[in-house]
């Protein structure tokens, strides 16, 4: 069991838990493991972020979650369904969706041609599902025809978001969404979360900014050499002391230094 720096008080009861990710060790080598006993979960409806220090684990969690890294021990389930190393293609078809920190668009295609390979695995849902993005994101129905690979950093990040969103997924897994974003286009993107979060989609997501992050998620989990070490709602993790002063703090210097530069 990992270390609570305070108790949860707003986690679902376990009925309500969609996705649970119990003692995973897992690495991208055989006997080298980024994650070393890691337990996390997602309720129905829920947004949970996932912080820590730079080598902690954050972004393996998320890609052993979606079968891109080797799970060597540990169970993943969803739905009570075990799908621990089930494959990403496998995941989607069951409601998984996944949005990487880099390469997420195919930049050669329009918006509304990436919609489309949103939804390759069940094309006869593209026009209901497309209506439902432009209604969550009218500025892609205003560039549908512009290419991806011409839009701004948080443009394509919107376009990655909504791509991932087709296949209507109960649990949309996001790696670092903010990440090299301007100050302003990071808002938007934490908006944007929160808007998909209030729509049904229980998400999942590692991020940089720590404290944007908390403070819009409803539960959180501080990694640390591939384990949770702290976990409680996100107002508990801002204002909990230790996690300020191992976390907190240097990540927070580090966003306010770079919004000054920028």
């Amino acid at each position: 069991m990992s270390e609570t720096a305070v108790a949860p008080t707003s986690a679902a009861p376990k009925t309500d838990v969609l996705l649970h990710a119990d003692n995973l060790v897992a690495g991208y080598l055989p006997g080298v493991n980024i994650l070393n006993g890691c337990s996390i979960e997602v309720a129905k409806g829920e947004l949970v972020g996932i912080i820590g220090p730079n080598g902690a684990g954050k972004s393996t969690l998320l890609k052993a979650l979606f079968g891109l890294v080797k799970i060597h021990s540990g169970t993943v389930t969803m739905g009570g369904e075990d799908i621990t190393g089930m494959k990403a293609n496998q995941l989607v078809a069951r409601g998984v969706g996944f949005v990487p920190q880099t390469n997420n668009v195919f930049p050669s295609l329009s918006v509304e041609e990436n919609m489309r390979m949103g939804v390759f695995l069940r094309p006869k849902v593209f026009e209901e599902r497309w209506k439902f993005i432009c209604d969550l994101f009218p500025t892609l129905w205003e560039r549908r025809t512009q290419r991806a690979g011409a839009m701004s950093g948080g443009e394509r990040q919107m376009v990655a978001m909504a791509r991932a969103l087709m296949m209507n997924p109960s649990v949309l897994l996001l790696d670092e969404p903010s990440a090299g974003l301007s100050p302003v286009r990071q808002d938007e993107t934490f908006l944007r979360t929160r808007m998909i979060n209030k729509a049904g989609v229980s998400v999942i997501m590692v991020e940089q900014n720590a404290r944007r992050c908390l403070q819009i998620c409803d539960r959180g989990y501080v990694l640390d050499q591939g384990k949770d070490a702290y976990t409680g709602t996100g107002r508990e993790l801002q204002a909990d002391p230790k996690v300020i002063s191992l976390y907190l703090g240097t990540l927070a210097e580090d966003v306010e230094g770079a919004a000054k530069s920028a």
